[in-house]
């Protein structure tokens, strides 16, 4: 049996449970103590419905190995929006007997169906369905792959949080269904502007700018929510420090990230000052004028500490990151470009 170690990353795990599905022999997925508490069965029930086989014998956590063997196609209902479990099915649709329809609650990312229809997959969009015919083989092919927006966006909520601030990103991923974002952005009132200058495998790229200045409290929810779902705890500290009551809700799925993304937002930004309260989908927040310097509990989630470094620029201290380290995950060298790029 090999065994794969994916680190830190749940897309990683999940797109495997997939890809490995329908291919010959055995593979045992692991990872760190925090991947190890996220769920699996909402990819391996879906994929046993395609004829896949698992062992789980932490019951819905890894780890969890792959018996790969024959697949069929099918017709397969997520019952959420989630472009892990989605993209999960469609690569192991690849080696299905037959079509494979997926069908998901809410439109979420659609990086693979992009990167799947560029190498020349048959992949349509019929509402919230996508129907994938599996190929009779996949080309070789060299990918240019655009800035991920995700790392960006720490930027440009650092730009929005700091008045007279004027920064510009380039050759960024602005895929539609990627960038909430940038409308929590303009729902708070910061100016952005946004170039389209190209296609990268089928994913739009191009330049953003943001500028700093007053933050105005707002509602984010539904759509946009699920699209900026990875970049909500920067909505989070934005809202710690905008004017009036900023709400965050339908993001439930904060919760089963590498962290309680919750929870974790609320007890490092009320330990800075803020007025924050925790709700079972996100967030209430009353605005403070500015934070305070405390010790941050990462919980082994680089999107938490990264978070509240940005939060730091407006502190009247520091912050101390339990383990400052974790931030590596996806962006290794942020703490020290944050800290250059904000030292005189």
């Amino acid at each position: 049996v090999q065994i794969l170690d994916c680190g830190n990353s749940g897309t990683t795990i999940r797109l495997l449970l997939g890809l490995l599905a329908g291919q010959p022999g055995t593979v045992t997925l692991d990872g760190d103590a925090s991947l190890r508490a996220r769920p699996m069965r909402r990819v391996t029930d879906l994929l046993e419905a395609m004829g896949g086989r698992f062992d789980l014998p932490e019951g819905d956590r890894p780890p969890v190995t792959v018996r790969g063997g024959a697949l069929r196609g099918a017709q397969i209902d997520t019952n959420r929006a989630s472009a892990q479990v989605k993209s999960a099915v469609l690569l192991a649709g690849l080696t299905a007997d037959g079509p494979t329809r997926v069908t998901e609650r809410g439109l979420s990312r659609d990086h693979s169906e992009r990167m799947l229809a560029a190498a020349g997959v048959g992949i349509e969009r019929d509402g919230l369905t996508v129907r994938l015919t599996p190929p009779t083989h996949l080309p070789a092919m060299r990918w240019r792959v655009p800035g991920d927006f995700s790392s960006a966006a720490f930027w440009l909520a650092a730009a929005a949080i700091l008045p007279g601030s004027d920064l510009t990103v380039f050759d960024v991923s602005l895929n539609p269904t990627r960038t909430g974002f940038l409308d929590a952005l303009r729902a708070m009132q910061v100016p952005v502007s946004v170039i389209e200058t190209g296609d990268w495998g089928g994913e739009p790229v191009g330049e953003v700018r943001v500028r700093g200045g007053a933050l105005i409290g707002a509602r984010i929810d539904g759509a946009v929510a699920l699209r900026a779902l990875d970049e909500l705890p920067l909505v989070a500290v934005l809202g710690a420090l905008a004017q009036g009551e900023t709400v965050v809700a339908d993001a439930a799925e904060l919760a089963v990230k590498e962290s309680d993304r919750i929870i974790a937002m609320r007890d490092g930004l009320r330990a800075m000052g803020a007025r924050i309260s925790a709700t079972p989908d996100g967030w209430h927040i009353e605005g403070v004028d500015g934070l305070n310097g405390a010790a941050i509990a990462t919980r082994h989630d680089h999107r938490i500490a990264m978070a509240h470094a940005v939060a730091e620029l407006r502190s009247s201290g520091p912050i101390q990151l339990d383990d400052p380290a974790v931030a590596a995950v996806s962006y290794p060298s942020f703490l020290t470009d944050l800290r250059k790029q904000v030292t005189p």
